[in-house]
């Protein structure tokens, strides 16, 4: 008899007893108990790193000393570039290039917070898809393939195996965290063949205080657009140094950004129905199979938003991505003009890119529920040009002291009465006021303290705290 039988039985070599579903002849449950030992939670991170780092092939796994000395002097450069351009000092301690399995284990702490909450309700509808499943396979109303009855010891009864509450089943039902692992490991690694730096996507990826470049990413980027990869390299490391900028020295912003995506996931819709009838037809004994998976969980397993309290969530986290990308657009752009000849090209580049989204933004958003793309950016980046004119670069990085003073979206649509609200009072040191904050905990779960598309108390945001006259900031660079 020849070829795999279901479940991982094979039979026994001739013994009284059958070979252990655990034991060297069946691979499929023997590498399943090594899996399912994980207690991390509803995802199998280690899985999930596993399948990521082999989705990108033969990839080097570091970086050579040549290009971590370009990507450092790059960044450097990117430092002394921004100085004038913004109040808010170099936010790195470190620079480092990264390989794209580097970037994929230096970012997963973080991936971990944002996909836990999405990964508890999917994981749920697989397991309740694989139990059922299971349970009609061994309730007699389907025939059992002739090479499992024929593998089976003399005396074992399949259906109280497959029962509901059954051992089979009992251990099918972790199963679901082991799936999902396998499906965002292989979101990941997609993504991870696209980012150039370690903020890419709009998030705080990588550990604080390390700006980081992804050469290999670099290269692709520039590849096409006969622009000197150098230019390219300090282009990108402006945008990486100005995230870094942003993130150290707005010490909410976070926390801020973090529990929007998390407040976003937690209310995802999961079709419960469609992901229980995906788990009953995929066979399993392919159920470790990343790619089978991504076929059949491609499909409409995520709800769109529907809910009050999920389009408000959806708006605010689209309006703090806009924000965050369009400040680091603006800036990376007034730095970059008269340094960089083809810094126009670079930045329209740059825009279409996060826009349109790449494939592996669209594979993590289809098996994940979950979309990176900021909206409104380029209406984003205009806002805070004429923050630029209207109050200089102290008053416009002044805006991000405090959540309540960003705009709303309806001011990214209509600018112009929040810069002349803006404009109306000047921090003597904007740099002072956020600092201050940094030992002031953060709004439960990161969060505004209030919905930021109505202004309940009739002001126009034009409140500016009482700050020191003119402290000493962190120096630059």
């Amino acid at each position: 008899m020849s070829g795999p039988f279901p479940f991982g039985f094979t039979p026994s070599d001739g013994g009284d007893e059958p070979r252990s579903p655990f034991g060297g002849g069946a691979p499929f449950f023997a590498e399943l108990e090594r899996l399912m030992s994980w207690q991390g939670g509803p995802v199998n991170w280690e899985l999930a790193r596993q399948v990521a780092v082999r989705s990108l092939g033969d990839g080097a796994a570091s970086v050579p000393m040549g290009q971590q000395h370009l990507v450092g002097e790059a960044l450097r450069i990117a430092d002394v570039w921004l100085d004038p351009m913004t109040a808010l000092p170099a936010g790195a301690t470190a620079a480092a290039g990264w390989s794209r399995v580097e970037w994929i284990e230096k970012t997963l702490p973080v991936w971990k917070t944002l996909c836990d909450p999405i990964a508890t309700k999917v994981v749920e509808a697989m397991r309740s898809g694989i139990s059922s499943g299971l349970s009609q396979l061994g309730g007699g109303g389907v025939e059992l393939p002739s090479e499992l009855r024929d593998a089976l010891p003399p005396g074992v009864d399949l259906s109280a195996l497959l029962a509901s509450g059954g051992p089979i089943v009992q251990m099918m039902n972790q199963v679901g965290g082991m799936l999902f692992g396998a499906q965002v490991g292989q979101a990941i690694g997609t993504l991870a063949a696209e980012v150039v730096s370690s903020t890419d996507v709009g998030l705080p990826l990588g550990p604080a205080g390390t700006a980081a470049l992804v050469p290999a990413s670099v290269t692709a980027f520039g590849t096409g657009l006969e622009i000197p990869e150098d230019e390219v390299r300090i282009y990108l490391a402006l945008r990486e140094a100005a995230s870094n900028r942003l993130f150290a020295h707005v010490p909410w912003l976070r926390a801020h950004v973090l529990g929007a995506v998390e407040e976003y996931a937690r209310g995802i819709a999961v079709d419960t129905e469609a992901v229980g009838r995906v788990m009953r037809m995929v066979d399993p004994t392919a159920l470790m199979n990343p790619e089978r998976l991504s076929e059949a969980l491609g499909e409409d397993v995520f709800n769109d938003a529907t809910t009050p309290e999920q389009k408000a969530a959806l708006a605010r986290l689209e309006l703090i991505l806009a924000l965050i990308e369009g400040w680091v657009d603006h800036v990376t752009d007034a730095a970059a003009t008269g340094h960089l000849p083809a810094a126009g090209r670079l930045r329209e580049m740059v825009r279409r890119r996060r826009a349109e989204g790449g494939p592996g933004e669209q594979t993590f958003a289809t098996l994940v529920g979950l979309s990176l793309r900021p909206r409104k950016l380029r209406e984003a980046a205009a806002l805070w040009a004429q923050l630029t004119e209207a109050r200089g670069r102290d008053g416009r990085d002044a805006v991000w002291a405090h959540p309540d003073l960003l705009p709303t979206a309806d001011d990214l649509s209509s600018p112009a009465d929040f810069v002349a609200g803006a404009s109306s009072g000047v921090l003597d040191d904007p740099i002072g006021e956020i600092e201050k904050l940094r030992d002031t905990p953060a709004p439960e779960g990161g969060s505004m303290s209030r919905p930021k598309d109505s202004r309940d108390d009739g002001s126009d945001g034009s409140a500016t705290p009482d700050g020191p006259a003119d402290p000493q900031g962190p120096p630059a660079g």
